[in-house]
């Protein structure tokens, strides 16, 4: 009786976690079948594309010609007599070149700085800000301990006016650099507690003795971090940066608001967002373009993977 309780225990686990990842990923293998699709292809239900099409990754990834020909519409409007020479002209310039329909790499390059950059500042802040707690003794320690999550668990509408309204009124958001300047420090702010979070419970897991033992060694407790503590967590130090990374990659909020006005320089969610109402808004490119921005993520996380698993436990080491 238990064994068939056992095998029926399984089969239902077996086709709960089926259905989990049935319903998690086909809108991913539906935007993947879109972007594989031709225009005339785009009313077939069926995820496998007739003919595949790969000229939307081509056009993004700028391994396509930069002259296109002219619609029909196009031409038949240059026809038209009452057009003169340089209306026809500043027409033909208008859409002989589909260089700047979606500026994939500009976009990609700004985000990954951003991210980069967030992922970097945050992690490295985390780190001796997560180790004062896990080991040293002071006034006020467990209310900042108790509390550090409450900036993550309030969401970004609510703070989004005011801190809009703080980089206005000292005059950040007057230009480009100010303005990226004040988006990295709210994406620090967003990803600091919970990094913060994850390296505390992890540096509490390594023995105090070690750094005990460097300091009779003669190591200050600066060096004692660097030389005990950062080389044993590397595995969640790694595993921290890229969630942090993952979180400023996906940005859409903060972005839409502090980069609206500057076009050259937003990022790939709200570029994505500013294609999908645009007159160059074609489902086969906004497909590909979110795979495109998908791909960063899956190797991120791909790369943390292996260490996720190793960072709850490596450090662990009994006393």
């Amino acid at each position: 009786m238990a064994v068939k309780r056992s095998l029926g225990y399984k089969v239902l686990l077996f086709l709960a976690v089926s259905a989990l990842l049935l319903f998690t990923l086909f809108p991913f293998v539906q935007i993947l079948s879109t972007s594989l699709k031709h225009q005339v292809d785009w009313g077939n239900p069926s995820l496998i594309p007739t003919v595949v099409n790969f000229e939307a990754y081509k056009e993004l990834l700028g391994l396509t010609s930069q002259e296109v020909e002219l619609p029909e519409t196009i031409k038949i409007m240059l026809q038209n007599p009452a057009i003169s020479e340089e209306q026809r002209a500043a027409i033909i310039e208008k859409f002989k070149s589909n260089a700047d329909i979606f500026p994939f790499g500009r976009y990609t390059l700004n985000t990954f700085l951003l991210s980069m950059a967030t992922a970097l500042i945050s992690t490295a802040l985390a780190t001796f800000a997560a180790y004062s707690l896990a080991r040293l003794d002071y006034r006020g320690r467990s209310i900042f301990s108790n509390t550090v999550m409450f900036v993550y668990m309030v969401g970004g509408v609510l703070l989004m006016v005011p801190l809009y309204q703080m980089a206005v009124g000292i005059g950040l958001a007057g230009h480009i650099t100010g303005t990226l300047v004040s988006l990295l420090l709210i994406y620090v702010v967003q990803t600091l507690p919970v990094a913060i979070y994850m390296l505390g419970n992890y540096f509490r897991t390594i023995p105090k003795s070690l750094e005990e033992a460097a300091m009779i060694d003669g190591y200050s407790r600066i060096e004692a971090i660097f030389t005990i503590i950062i080389p044993l967590s590397r595995p969640m130090l790694l595993t921290v940066m890229f969630y942090c990374f993952v979180i400023a990659w996906n940005e859409y909020l903060f972005a839409s608001v502090f980069l609206k006005q500057y076009h050259d320089f937003h990022t790939l969610p709200l570029a994505l967002q500013t294609l999908f109402s645009s007159k160059n808004a074609i489902w086969d490119r906004i497909m590909a373009a979110s795979m495109l921005t998908l791909l960063p993520v899956l190797i991120a996380f791909t790369l943390a993977n292996r260490y996720i698993a190793s960072g709850g436990t490596a450090g662990g080491v009994k006393e």
